[in-house]
């Protein structure tokens, strides 16, 4: 027993204020490179890589439970459920305000040498268009065929030489179509381009009517018809819009909205046409027919949207924001037009919690996506792309925006748990926005999400043993003593008990043990 001490104490003895120094320098680079290391993944994943690992692969070693038993079989089938419905709930859908490829996005590109799109975004977009443009019957047709061929390509220039090719053969609509997406640069040549697309598509439409039940081949091929023409006269209405005949546009948006109410052709109703009509009649600031619109869809039966929910929060606001006064209102309280206001901004903000950062420029904003998550990111960009000028145009609403929105918070403390007057917030929009929005965009992430517990730990003991170094460094004689009297102090309780130990036992037989 006494040899142990002595050898402990010369070992203590033995070690120079260099060796503390290295200990404590080399303990502090590890943890700072831990700490990088969890700090890029917890940014990027939105995780702790330590925990993640411990959750996925430590735990089921050290406590799991066995696999064939029912309470795991029931607790896997609960977090399939559940992995369904956040499945439900991250839908994309088409961005209804959505740019031209060629007038506006690579336009964009050149000026920046950014890509505002992303591969996921595009691909999407790319299986839309196979199931708006394409049909059974395209093999009848060699224009088509070809058209069928274009829509799946990757290469952009692959895509605008196959469109030429098959309006070498006929007149295309879809052709047309794809060239004034993708490779007109102005939004005049573009709605030229669809002017050509609309007189073709016509045609067409009026053939497949008349066959339309000879056949389910036939009444397919009306059906895509349709599509294509919907989507024509909608492009050249936001060309309309974009150019600034506005009251053109308003009148084909009025007319496209008929269709999408009809049962025969669900497929319209994702394009959403109605918010195009919205912003288009807060251009002509025509507020009474906004309500009209919105009387027509902001029903509990049909899918919200931020442009909904945003849109009756302005026209509520509208009514009083020009003479509000926060000092005013906490002196006398809020009126009920007031009232009302505050209320359907709550309403709005607890939809979609980004808006009012963009719409109050707290946060850049950049090119919207071809695609949305509704009550994500990505939607809160590309209402607020588009909407911003009306909100400004309304004297006082941003100023009510700016002093209510946060108030929401406080009505949802738990939003992941349980929500007020919508669904509880979805999990998984944080992962969707990613995927649709360029790496160059820092996506807005709610509810902001604490620091996992092992990025602060490591960044405690990173600072620590930085703070030990720096001080073995410039103290080396009096660290050493520190050193020595707190390794002493840790082991002082072993000492005791092997004391105790040896008093017990025999000599003869601790002799023995100490030998082995």
């Amino acid at each position: 027993m006494f040899g142990t001490e002595s050898s402990l104490s010369m070992f203590l003895n033995t070690l120079t204020p260099k060796f503390y120094v290295a200990l404590t320098g080399t303990s502090s680079l590890i943890s700072g490179l831990i700490l990088i290391f969890e700090w890029w993944y917890f940014r990027k994943y939105g995780t702790s890589f330590i925990e993640q690992v411990s959750v996925s692969h430590l735990r089921p070693l050290l406590g799991g439970v066995d696999s064939s038993s029912p309470s795991n079989s029931n607790a896997s089938n609960g977090e399939a459920d559940s992995s369904r419905q956040s499945v439900s709930e991250c839908k994309v859908w088409r961005n209804p305000l959505n740019l031209f490829r060629g007038a506006e996005y690579n336009r964009y590109t050149w000026v920046t040498g950014r890509e505002p799109l992303t591969y996921y975004d595009m691909n999407l977009s790319a299986q839309d268009h196979q199931t708006f443009f394409t049909c059974d019957s395209d093999h009848l047709r060699p224009a088509d065929a070809i058209m069928q061929k274009a829509w799946r390509e990757r290469n952009p220039q692959a895509r605008i030489s196959a469109a030429h090719e098959a309006l070498e053969l006929e007149d295309c609509a879809t052709a047309y179509i794809l060239l004034a997406e993708e490779e007109a640069t102005t939004i005049m040549e573009a709605e030229r381009l669809f002017k050509q697309a609309l007189k073709a598509g016509e045609g067409c439409y009026r053939r497949s009517q008349q066959l339309q039940h000879h056949g389910t081949q036939y009444e397919a091929q009306h059906r895509r018809d349709t599509n294509v023409l919907v989507y024509i006269k909608r492009r050249l209405a936001m060309c309309s819009r974009k150019l600034g005949r506005t009251r053109e546009a308003v009148k084909m948006m009025r007319d496209l909205c008929v269709f999408q109410l009809m049962k025969e052709f669900p497929l319209l109703s994702m394009f959403n046409i109605h918010e195009n009509l919205l912003e288009s009649l807060l251009e002509l600031q025509n507020y009474a027919d906004v309500q009209a619109v919105l009387a027509k869809y902001d029903d509990i039966s049909l899918p919200k949207s931020a442009t909904i929910c945003y849109t009756a929060a302005l026209l509520k606001a509208r009514a009083v924001s020009d003479k509000f006064s926060p000092e005013a209102a906490s002196r006398r309280g809020l009126s009920t037009a007031e009232m009302n206001a505050v209320e359907a901004i709550h309403r709005a903000v607890e939809f979609n919690p980004h808006v009012p950062k963009y719409l109050l420029e707290m946060k850049s904003l950049i090119l919207p996506p071809e695609h949305i998550l509704k009550r994500g990111d990505s939607e809160a960009i590309a209402y607020a792309f588009f909407h911003l000028q009306h909100w400004k145009r309304v004297e006082g609403a941003l100023n009510l925006l700016h002093c209510t929105w946060e108030g929401t918070f406080r009505m949802i403390p738990y939003p992941l748990e349980k929500g007020h007057l919508f669904y509880p917030y979805p999990i998984c929009t944080e992962t969707a926005d990613r995927e649709l929005l360029p790496m160059f965009h820092e996506v807005s992430v709610y509810p902001k999400k604490e620091l996992p517990f092992f990025i602060l730990f490591t960044a405690g003991l990173c600072s620590f043993t930085a703070m030990l170094a720096l001080l073995t460094h410039q103290f080396p004689e009096l660290m050493g003593v520190f050193a020595k009297a707190f390794l002493s102090t840790l082991f002082a309780p072993l000492n005791f008990i092997m004391e105790k130990v040896e008093s017990i036992l025999p000599s003869s037989l601790w002799h023995q043990l100490t030998r082995i």
